[in-house]
């Protein structure tokens, strides 16, 4: 595709054609003693002796449609790629075959929204594709498959304002555009695109207000502890959507659920053996409380049971009860984001034990709030503040008893002892260095099933040239690696038939037997421009596997002709390409000068 321009006003070069020459040798010459990039290799994680790392980790960078699973070394085992980003975690569901949540692009909601939920096989079939975003009602965050084969879901339900202020909520603390409390489904899957909702719990049906006695629900906040007070939770994000739950657990012991109520900074645990009916009430199911809340903790002041200074999450995510096997089982785990902290913002992982017994009931002494009074185990920086993750990110136990983070705001994953030393580390490369954030992580324990030896393409950079002379000769590279199955065999090659401008050539032009472990290809790209002044030249490059032809990758290209000749110094290039067949790294130092060069023409 092409298309003329507004003419651009005459640039300068950076460098004369003299100073140009030199600095080529001096960097060629340097390359003998110095490497001509510093950073290091991010798809290899650090790995410590004592790790306990030896499964499989999943994760789904939330800028990117790909699905991630690495083994602990970093190299990718396998991919599942979407059309849709996450919205926002991925689960495994065993034997290959994930359950990833999507944003369907519905315009309601706020973070983590999603829409919808689809199971994925190993090879990239969708057997369920499930969708919740009509009616004023979106999943969001998190979503948790159980072992009948149902999915839990938290979705956001819209309130109108008259709605909201009717129920007794104080009218500052409403927005125009509606009120979104949270409620939680369970889902049994129906059909390929279908599922009945067998069970429901609304926050809605369990209120309490002080705020204005001729409404319902009007009552003494402090007298019920298994309400919830619909005046908490008053600063801008809640006033549309009003608890951000943002996690979703369950325990099949006690059949109990525990939510993260991210702007309560509390976490929540409620019966889910009643029926829909009763989780609408006060009575039934195993607790006798229906729908209650069974157990609060992380801030009592939101029950009026304590202080600001009591309070102990700040603004938390990922809450998990510690699974059977792991030292302290039982126990709830939370990654405590910080955000708000007094005395400084800094993230942690806290552990603590609830005062639950046997049957599944927590104690609570009238009058006072939830125990216990401090946490079992805390895991944070040295200093703290170098820790700061404040939003998303996670937290799991393993059997040894060491922890798995993931520092989401980072794309970091890393695995501390019980002593808080780090044992292993991950930076997520994907989509990009820069773009690498990561709303949680599952481990799967080494006994999951390893999948097919399946190659899988994936490509990395972009062709972008500006004010070049008509004819003339320009430059570029992006590189090609196998992100499959470890021992996998890559065959690829490219196709240029969306192209009709330009005359392009490759070196190489494909390749066989590319593994995981062999990293990137640099391919080196050559491009004499079209005749055609004051045009914009666009177009892609696709790279195809050879294996699947479902799995290619596009590299964009552009380029851009001036109206006049600004100078003299593209020849310079010019006399270097014959060189540059037989020293790939002279196409990185060329490439270099010629980006810098555009940038400075740019930028001026």
């Amino acid at each position: 595709m092409q298309k003329t321009r507004t003419p651009p006003s005459l640039k300068g070069f950076f460098l004369s054609a003299p100073l140009q020459v030199t600095f080529v040798i001096f960097l060629l010459s340097a390359s003998n003693l110095i490497p001509l990039s510093t950073s290091q290799d991010t798809r290899h994680a650090t790995v410590f002796p004592s790790t306990s790392i030896d499964g499989q980790i999943l994760f789904s960078p939330m800028d990117s449609g790909t699905t991630y699973l690495i083994h602990p070394s970093g190299a990718v085992n396998h991919t599942w790629s979407s059309t849709f980003l996450p919205g926002e975690a991925v689960r495994w569901l065993g034997e290959g075959t994930i359950l990833r949540t999507i944003k369907t692009g519905f315009a309601g909601g706020g973070g983590g929204s999603g829409g919808g939920v689809q199971k994925v096989h190993w090879d990239g079939t969708i057997e369920w594709d499930f969708r919740y975003d009509t009616d004023g009602r979106l999943t969001h965050h998190d979503v948790l498959p159980l072992s009948n084969g149902n999915v839990l879901m938290i979705a956001w339900e819209t309130k109108t304002r008259q709605e909201a202020i009717a129920a007794g909520r104080n009218p500052n603390y409403v927005s125009s555009s509606g009120f979104m409390p949270d409620h939680i489904i369970e889902v049994h899957p129906t059909g390929p695109t279908s599922g009945d909702i067998v069970w429901e719990w609304h926050v809605w049906d369990h209120l309490i207000q002080d705020y204005d006695p001729s409404k319902p629900n009007y009552g003494v906040v402090a007298d019920h502890p298994e309400l919830v007070d619909l005046n908490y939770a008053n600063d801008l994000m809640s006033l549309s959507d009003w608890l951000h739950t943002n996690s979703v657990d369950y325990n099949e012991q006690f059949d109990q659920i525990l939510l993260s109520v991210h702007n309560f900074n509390e976490i929540w645990v409620i019966d889910h053996s009643t029926t829909t009916e009763e989780a609408m009430g006060h009575t039934g199911g195993n607790s006798g409380k229906g729908g209650d809340l069974l157990y609060r903790w992380g801030n009592p002041a939101a029950y009026r049971a304590g202080e600001s200074t009591d309070q102990k999450f700040y603004g938390q995510h990922d809450a998990t009860w510690i699974r059977p096997g792991c030292p302290g089982a039982g126990n709830i785990l939370v990654f405590n984001n910080g955000a708000g902290r007094p005395g400084g913002w800094y993230s942690s992982v806290e552990e603590i034990a609830p005062p639950v017994d046997a049957s599944g009931t927590y104690y609570l002494e009238s009058g006072s709030s939830y125990g216990p009074l401090s946490q079992t185990w805390i895991y944070t920086a040295d200093p703290p503040q170098s820790f700061n993750a404040g939003i998303i990110s996670g937290a799991e136990r393993l059997t040894s008893g060491n922890t798995l983070i993931c520092d989401g705001v980072a794309g970091r994953f890393f695995e501390v002892t019980p002593t808080g030393s780090t044992v292993w580390e991950y930076v997520n490369p994907y989509p990009s260095p820069a773009f690498n954030n990561v709303f949680k992580i599952v481990y799967i324990p080494p006994e999951a099933p390893p999948g097919p030896d399946t190659p899988n393409l994936d490509c990395i950079g972009s062709l972008s040239w500006t004010n070049v002379q008509p004819g003339s000769m320009v430059i570029g590279s992006f590189q090609v690696q196998n992100i499959g199955d470890v021992g996998s065999l890559l065959s690829w090659s490219i196709n240029t038939s969306a192209l009709t401008w330009g005359t392009w050539s490759f070196l190489p032009e494909s390749g066989t037997g590319l593994t995981p472990e062999d990293g990137t290809v640099t391919v080196a790209v050559t491009v004499i421009a079209p005749d055609q002044q004051d045009t914009d030249f666009e177009g892609y490059i696709r790279v195809e596997n050879q294996q699947n032809p479902t799995d290619y990758q596009m590299i964009p290209v552009s380029l851009i002709t001036p109206t006049q000749k600004q100078s003299t110094h593209g020849v310079f290039f010019q006399w270097l390409v014959p060189l540059l067949q037989y020293h790939p790294m002279l196409y990185d130092i060329v490439s270099f000068l010629m980006v810098f060069r555009n940038h400075h023409h740019i930028s001026e």
